[in-house]
């Protein structure tokens, strides 16, 4: 090969390179400095729970959000109360049927950034084998290497056949359920 067309094949290359689009990294979850969980209320007394096991794929140029993607996954076999003999019950079909479902799952399809860190995310949630689409609002906040994910909403346990049978009286146990979350990333893009 002559000199002048390896400079030349060399130049293309370069130029090709420069022109890609760079692509955002994946984050990666700090499990052990992370959270989710919920409330619930029985017979109008709060109750607060957590899921032990849970992974997050994110995605994220905090600058072009749009380009980005979130993936959870919660092991539904981790969810505790506090109570053993109610988190006994909790994998079982009646509430959250693990062994059918072991997992809880959450999908973006759009994420629109709203300035001062503060994101919308859009996508599916699937819990209990009913899939709907939900609206995560998310705030980052950052401190030296990490970025701290958190946010809340609610959701309507009926929708997901949570707590079927006899279980479906809200009288006893509420409708309403406020799934919280603090996710703390290393390796995402400056806000």
């Amino acid at each position: 090969m002559n000199i002048k067309l390896f400079s030349a094949a060399s130049a293309v290359l370069v130029a090709a390179l420069c022109a890609a689009p760079v692509l955002a990294d994946t984050a990666k979850l700090l499990p052990a400095q992370s959270e989710v969980a919920f409330v619930t209320k029985q017979m109008g007394v709060p109750v607060d729970g957590r899921f032990k096991s849970f992974d997050a794929q994110v995605t994220l140029d905090p600058k072009k959000p749009e380009t980005g993607s979130v993936a959870i996954a919660i092991d539904m076999l981790s969810a505790s109360l506090g109570v053993p003999e109610t988190d006994a019950e909790m994998p079982k079909p009646t509430w959250f049927n693990a062994a059918k479902f072991p997992k809880a799952t959450f999908k973006s399809s759009t994420i629109k950034g709203l300035g001062g860190g503060k994101f919308e995310v859009a996508g599916k949630l699937d819990i209990k084998g009913t899939s709907r689409d939900v609206v995560l609002p998310v705030t980052i906040t950052q401190a030296g290497p990490n970025s701290t994910a958190t946010g809340s909403f609610v959701l309507k346990r009926l929708e997901y056949k949570i707590g079927d049978g006899e279980w479906a009286d809200t009288t006893v146990v509420a409708n309403d359920v406020t799934v919280k979350f603090k996710l703390v990333f290393t390796g995402l893009g400056a806000l």
